[in-house]
């Protein structure tokens, strides 16, 4: 099936591993040219030259921390003098902290909100310009299965999370009639680093190897097995394509049956 994005212009955060590389290397395979960031230069280098090296698309590559201002604005002022515009945004970030309520001060929570929710404001608001300018875009948010159902060691993340969904369906209907649509993708337990320093300090919390924490994750997932990354970015780029041009708005898990809610 043909997306459509080839020589589209594409941002994806947190991109030098994890979801938000598969993100990249997709998008990047259906054509688009693509912005890749991340605070580690080293594995950003090698993910620029993973990328370069199995498609045939121009890839930026630039450090930055998408919990300051200032890397972020750099960020799409580059992609703009490179590429001329941007039609494609997709906000990834590390989670925050694990934990509970009275494990955080006031501190960890303003930095858990810099890096969900203020890093997505503010790659939204210097894109949407260029968007509207141009009567396209696509703005695809990466959350967590915690917006539907929350976990109960991730209260930072169960809570912040759910702010970039409630943005995002306010912003929806307002750039609609410009052709932009803003939609989140919600993955379940996914094999990425991520997941690791997840199972691992759950595992060192309850005194069980890592093997058997990772074991449980998959109890209550009827495929039996935690996905892949590149499952979740075959949806991002249906969801940034022109064939999901009537999709705005929406929350949609990837998490093998997982969560049980209906709606």
């Amino acid at each position: 099936m043909d997306l459509g994005l080839k020589g589209k212009i594409a941002i994806v955060s947190a991109s030098s591993k994890g979801l938000g590389k598969a993100t990249a290397l997709k998008l990047a395979m259906e054509g688009a040219n693509v912005v890749i960031l991340a605070r580690n230069e080293r594995k950003l280098k090698e993910t620029k030259k993973e990328i370069i090296d199995k498609t045939s698309v121009e890839v930026l590559a630039i450090r930055a921390d998408v919990r300051k201002r200032e890397d972020i604005e750099n960020v799409v002022n580059e992609a703009i003098k490179c590429f001329g515009t941007v039609h494609i945004l997709v906000n990834n970030a590390g989670g925050p902290p694990a934990g509970f309520f009275d494990e955080f001060s006031d501190e960890v929570w303003y930095d858990a909100i810099d890096l969900l929710l203020m890093s997505t404001i503010r790659f939204t608001r210097l894109v949407l310009p260029y968007m509207k300018k141009q009567k396209w875009g696509r703005i695809i948010n990466i959350t967590s299965i915690s917006v539907k159902q929350p976990l109960d060691n991730l209260i930072l993340s169960n809570s912040i999370r759910l702010a970039i969904i409630g943005m995002a369906k306010t912003l929806s209907r307002q750039v609609a009639p410009y052709n932009i649509t803003i939609n989140n993708v919600a993955p379940g337990p996914i094999l990425t680093d991520r997941l690791k320093s997840l199972v691992e300090s759950e595992a060192k919390r309850k005194n069980i190897t890592f093997e058997e924490e990772l074991a449980q994750y998959t109890v209550d997932i009827p495929m039996k097995r935690v996905g892949k990354p590149e499952e979740l970015a075959a949806l991002i780029a249906f969801l940034a394509s022109e064939k999901a041009s009537y999709i705005t708005g929406v929350t949609i898990t990837v998490d093998g049956g997982m969560t049980r809610f209906v709606l």
